[in-house]
């Protein structure tokens, strides 16, 4: 299984308002980021820009669809063209998230928690198998928000990650805003869910802005990262490393400069960090 190609630095999540922009100024980042089901057609615009900017940055494709955990919806179909936009992209990383969202009858558009149990962890497992051995390379499995647990839960969702990816070889995309809202929702430490993880399969780090309303703490990629979640970045640089970041923004999408400027801060951070570990040492 080819495990080799990754992302360093610090990328941007590449969205279609930015196109033109991002296609004339070539901005100063590391990689970039797009959502794989926007570019499985055979042709159009979408996949125009993205064969254009392969050129000069390595790709990662993310995915929202396939639903790793979905038990009676899952789509070998979605599958098949996921792998064929991979043999036609090359991405340096693939990556997908811990959640369900089909039925047989119908695909929801979410990325719907699991129950963290047992069962569901075969079934995982089972999927995630399936995805690598299409793909021909390690998949990355990234961490959800929720607004709810279930109570079957038999793991905490690090302590279920970290057996997918001792089990699969899969590696693990932190994503640490969802730790946060996490932790507003549940109470659940996102310093604790870091240290269950083993250190060697976190590949990526994901970074984005949340939004807080008197229910719940909602992420939707919208706005800047908030400063908690830059705290929790730092120490998660210090556990794991100069891990490849990412900044998402999804949703009334800015002028390209505001993510250039988060990029630039997630950078900031990650020599913070490492002068830190020098003068320890």
């Amino acid at each position: 299984m080819r495990s080799e190609l990754r992302v360093r630095g610090v990328g941007i999540g590449l969205r279609a308002p930015h196109y033109r922009d991002v296609l004339a100024r070539r901005p100063p980042v590391d990689w970039l980021e797009v959502h794989s089901e926007n570019y499985f057609g055979d042709g159009g615009w979408d996949l125009h820009v993205l064969q254009e900017l392969r050129a000069d940055y390595p790709i990662s494709l993310h995915g929202v669809g396939l639903g790793l955990g979905s038990a009676r919806g899952w789509d070998r179909e979605h599958l098949e063209r996921l792998a064929r936009l991979a043999r036609r992209v090359e991405p340096a990383v693939i990556s997908e998230h811990l959640c369900w969202s089909a039925t047989v009858e119908r695909h929801v558009n979410d990325l719907l928690p699991l129950p963290l149990t047992t069962e569901a962890l075969q079934l995982v497992c089972e999927h995630t198998d399936a995805v690598q051995t299409a793909l021909g390379r390690q998949l990355l499995v990234e961490n959800v928000s929720s607004g709810l647990r279930y109570r079957s839960d038999e793991f905490g969702e690090a302590q279920f990650l970290r057996e997918l990816a001792a089990r699969t070889g899969c590696g693990v995309l932190l994503d640490v805003n969802n730790l946060y809202v996490n932790q507003c929702n549940h109470g659940e430490s996102a310093l604790a869910a870091m240290a269950e993880l083993d250190p060697r399969s976190v590949q990526e780090i994901h970074l984005a802005g949340h939004w807080v309303t008197e229910a719940a703490v909602i992420d939707h990629h919208g706005d800047r990262v908030a400063e908690p979640v830059w705290d929790l970045y730092r120490a998660a640089l210090r556990r794991f490393g100069p891990c490849a970041t990412l900044i998402e923004w999804d949703t009334d999408i800015p002028a390209l400069d505001v993510l250039l400027q988060e990029a630039e801060k997630a950078r900031a951070a990650g020599v913070t960090v490492a002068e830190e570990s020098t003068r320890a040492a």
